[in-house]
This record gives C-alpha cells, structure tokens and sequence, in this order.
C-alpha cells in the first residue's frame, strides 16, 4: 500500500479481473465497498481526535498558531489516499479477510 501514500486520483479498474477470489463480481464490489466503510470511518475518528484538542474557544494570541497546526492536520488528511482507493488495493493484494454468513435454512441463495 505504500505506493498509494502519494495517489489520491482514481483509477480505473476492471472488477472482472478482481472477481478471482469471490467468483461474483457484485460481491467483489460490496466487499471492497465495505472495507472502504471501515477505512473511512477509522479516518473520521482519528481525525476527530486529532482536532478535539482545537474545539475550545480562546481569545488569545495562540489561537492564531492553533488554527494554523488545524489547517495543517485538515490539509494531511485531505492529501490522503481516498478510502476507496485503499480498500482497493488491499483487495488486490488479498488484504481483505472477508466472509458470507451462513443463510438460514430456509432461504435459498
């Protein structure tokens, strides 16, 4: 994955070619798109985390050098590798543990 460290475009790609491992193009998809979910949701908290220390009000001459640290810690994550293009390449690079729940007995697949 370190190669997309420095890739936040999209690229195109042919789900056929990634459906070796499920044999279902559609779950292919619905896995990937699951696993960008989790990425994206790790990235929103720990960018949370990040900025609560920002949330208070101050009026004093700091709050000058806080916006700015702000700024700089909003700028990294937006540079970052979109979560779709993450979970992506960890599906390629058979990263991705994924699984179907057993159906109930009385559902046919």
């Amino acid at each position: 994955m370190s190669h997309l460290k420095n890739k936040s475009h999209a690229e195109t790609r042919d789900l056929r070619q990634m459906e070796h491992e499920t044999n279902n193009v559609y779950l292919t998809a619905v896995v990937i798109s699951k696993r960008a979910d989790q990425i994206a949701e790790k990235q929103k908290e720990e960018l949370k985390n990040r900025l609560e220390p920002f949330a208070h009000d101050s009026d004093n001459l700091e709050e000058i050098q806080e916006n700015r640290e702000q700024i700089e810690i909003s700028l990294m994550y937006e540079k970052m590798p979109k979560p779709t293009l993450l979970a992506t390449q960890e599906f390629i690079d058979d990263k991705t543990y994924w699984r179907v729940p057993e159906a109930p007995d009385n559902v046919k697949l």
